[in-house]
């Protein structure tokens, strides 16, 4: 096939599924390529990636962005919170807003919700292995998967936990504009739930100006004023709506392809354990191995050459971190998956001023709970064929049918 037919193959169901293959093709024949049906520069080396990534010439699309490229959707609920969220600026409005959230998800903050993740985990497994526990299968995702991550921000933030499922099936309509071709139904999906939650986080916000709780909207009230200008109530409310969305779509796709991974080469689930010291190492494989975020776009701010080809400014640049997560130039055998992987370094969180705040968060979850589970469920084996989410942008499964009997 040529580029355009190999890229656009991974739109397919068989190729959403698995697009590795054709990722690889892509990265050895074009691995700059010029899209005309995404109208974007498709990048599928590791080097190149980082460079847009990291690199100041490049910006996020924003709001700007969002006028000139979809003029009759810009003033959609939607679009307007999507557009000028933290994953939307760039420069002053974007250090701004991380600023905020850096002193609320950094390293310290997230050691103290160790234990809270850790009780969080427990109470799950506790409800998997009683589902299992006369030797019948259960969807991990369901009881496990998509729970965790869910409670865990939800409880962090100070939504009610009552509220959380709810807050869940929202955030995932939410997400769909995370997908590079959006239907009209995305749309209507993601302002209905937009709409919602930014209604709840407002009413949040007011309700812990007058009773201050320990949670994360209090601390946000709290530190508005440790940056310049501080943020206005909408900001307020949309960071808390795309910690809250980002909080658990991401690390409900680390934790379903963790496992499923681990799963799917027996030898790897075994030396992992036998030996719990590897835990980290295996989470860091699997985002390598398979990333939960297939790809992200930027945009050049002045004209700029990558990897030979001239980018001119505004032009789009899709960087496929799954290709360049196995991009043989930076990992030798990437098709092989291997817990003892030496230099291992992945993009699955992006890179530079927008890599992914919740990073560390993410990672203490799936330690959390890999430690456990391998622990608890040493006979822990797939009990059918997964069924992945229907989204491309997004890798992540609706069922994982497990067993814990082997």
């Amino acid at each position: 096939m040529d580029a355009e037919s190999n890229l656009l193959s991974i739109f397919t169901p068989k190729g959403s599924h698995d697009p590795y293959p054709a990722l690889a093709e892509l990265r050895r024949t074009r691995p700059v390529h010029l899209s005309e049906t995404l109208g974007s520069h498709v990048l599928t080396r590791f080097a190149d990636c980082q460079q847009v990534l990291t690199g100041p010439e490049f910006l996020v699309p924003d709001r700007q962005w969002c006028a000139e490229a979809f003029p009759d959707q810009r003033a959609r609920p939607a679009a307007e919170f999507f557009y000028s969220s933290l994953l939307g600026t760039n420069g002053p409005d974007h250090s701004r807003l991380r600023g905020l959230v850096a002193g609320a998800l950094g390293a310290r903050q997230v050691a103290a919700l160790q234990a809270t993740a850790e009780k969080i985990t427990e109470e799950l497994l506790d409800a998997f292995a009683d589902a299992t526990s006369s030797g019948g299968t259960a969807n991990f995702q369901e009881l496990v998967g998509r729970p965790l991550p869910v409670t865990l921000i939800g409880t962090l933030i100070g939504v009610p936990r009552a509220e959380q499922g709810r807050f869940e099936r929202m955030g995932r309509g939410a997400s769909r504009l995370l997908e590079p071709v959006r239907t009209p139904e995305d749309w209507a999906r993601a302002d209905r739930a937009v709409v919602e939650l930014r209604e709840f986080f407002g009413a949040l916000l007011r309700e812990r100006r007058a009773r201050p709780a320990e949670d994360l909207a209090s601390a946000l009230l709290e530190q508005r004023h440790a940056v310049e200008p501080p943020p206005t109530d909408r900001e307020l409310a949309d960071l808390l709506l795309l910690l809250f969305v980002a909080g658990f779509e991401t690390t409900t796709a680390l934790l379903g392809t963790t496992v499923h991974t681990l799963l799917s080469h027996p030898g790897e689930f075994a030396l992992v354990r036998d030996d719990p010291a590897l835990v980290p190492a295996a989470i860091e494989e699997s985002l390598r191995w398979d990333s939960p975020v297939l790809l992200t776009e930027r945009i050049a701010a002045r004209p700029v050459e990558v990897a030979g080809v001239q980018v001119p400014r505004g032009g789009s640049v899709t960087t496929v971190l799954a290709a360049a997560n196995r991009d043989p130039g930076r990992h030798p055998e990437p098709d092989r998956f291997t817990v003892r992987r030496p230099d291992n370094k992945a993009l699955s969180f992006s890179a530079g001023r927008h890599h992914c705040p919740g990073a560390t968060l993410a990672r203490t979850e799936a330690a959390a709970l890999l430690g456990r589970l391998v622990r608890r469920f040493p006979d822990l084996a797939l009990a059918g064929p997964p069924v992945r989410r229907s989204a491309l942008t997004l890798r992540s499964f609706d069922d994982l049918p497990l067993a814990t009997t082997g």
